[in-house]
């Protein structure tokens, strides 16, 4: 007797109603921390922008409309009169050139000393490198203030006690400087100095003309800081000089709380020489910005 088997039933497909639901879910949640974070950034950029929008406001008021409303942002009186009084009845122009002048030395002499420095510490292998990086890392570790006694007293020693050299030449070089190119030239490949040296090319002449050129991304970031620190120093040239011809605007713009140049609060005035102060070290920010985020050129295979 034959028997017959029935067939089985085909498995019916799985239901899966839960699975993009839960992509569902999973994409409201990062959508909804996207958000919550730009929330937080604008707030943040906002605190740290405000302060700044309300220095370039004040400036343009009158010296009652900033005394009644310090904070506001929109004068009642629009007046150029603190600008005029600090060009007209101030030695601004002074301080400005002063300024100018030391920061150009500063940090053409820091990007050219650091990147030496650097490269040494990083590819010559001469007696003492360990010991002289370990001294660069204590240097940075001791606060500038510290160090204000000892460089009067070299300034006086050395003869150049109220002038540029001695408001130049102790900020040539600085420990910061020195550790952030070295880390980069550690970065390079060996290969492309090898590669130099086969073709006959010195020590001086390997580190000018390729390690350098790929080192643009830390020597623009040298650059920017350098000029920002050297154009906003204050505590060396108050060591470093008296005479009034040769006060930069840091020094200036602190004198303008004494009330030397006329009475009352003068917050339009401080803060009209604090926001012209500001202009130059962003025009190099914006200018080299892009340059620091560029990778170095030259890849080489290992």
């Amino acid at each position: 007797m034959s028997t017959t088997v029935a067939p089985s039933p085909a498995p019916e497909p799985a239901s899966t109603p839960e699975v993009p639901q839960r992509i569902k879910n999973r994409r409201k949640k990062v959508t909804r921390g996207v958000w919550i974070s730009y929330v937080v950034l604008i707030i943040l950029a906002i605190i740290y922008i405000f302060p700044f929008l309300t220095q370039v406001a004040t400036s343009f008021k009158t010296e009652p409309d900033a005394a009644q409303d310090p904070l506001g942002l929109i004068p009642q009186h629009w007046t150029f009169a603190a600008y005029e009084t600090l060009f007209a009845n101030s030695d601004f122009p002074i301080w400005g050139r002063n300024s100018f002048i030391v920061t150009v030395f500063v940090t053409a002499g820091r990007v050219f000393f650091n990147c030496l420095a650097g490269y040494a510490l990083a590819r010559i292998n001469f007696r003492g490198r360990g010991l002289v990086f370990a001294l660069l890392v204590a240097v940075m570790a001791v606060p500038g203030v510290v160090l204000l006694i000892p460089k009067f007293l070299v300034i006086n020693q050395l003869g150049i006690y109220d002038s540029y050299a001695g408001m130049i030449l102790p900020l040539l070089a600085d420990a910061a400087g020195v550790f952030i190119m070295k880390n980069f030239f550690e970065s390079i490949p060996p290969s492309v100095e090898e590669q130099a040296r086969v073709d006959g090319a010195g020590t001086f002449r390997t580190f000018w003309s390729i390690v350098l050129p790929m080192a643009r991304p830390a020597v623009m970031t040298i650059v920017i800081l350098s000029f920002q620190g050297s154009w906003n120093e204050l505590n060396h040239f108050i060591i470093s000089t008296q005479d009034p011809a040769l006060t930069t605007l840091t020094k200036g713009v602190a004198q303008l709380a004494s009330g030397q140049l006329s009475q009352g609060t003068q917050y339009p005035l401080k803060l009209a020489a604090a926001a012209l102060m500001t202009i130059p070290v962003a025009i190099v920010f914006f200018v080299f910005q892009k340059k620091i985020m560029n990778a170095s050129a030259g890849a080489v295979k290992e």
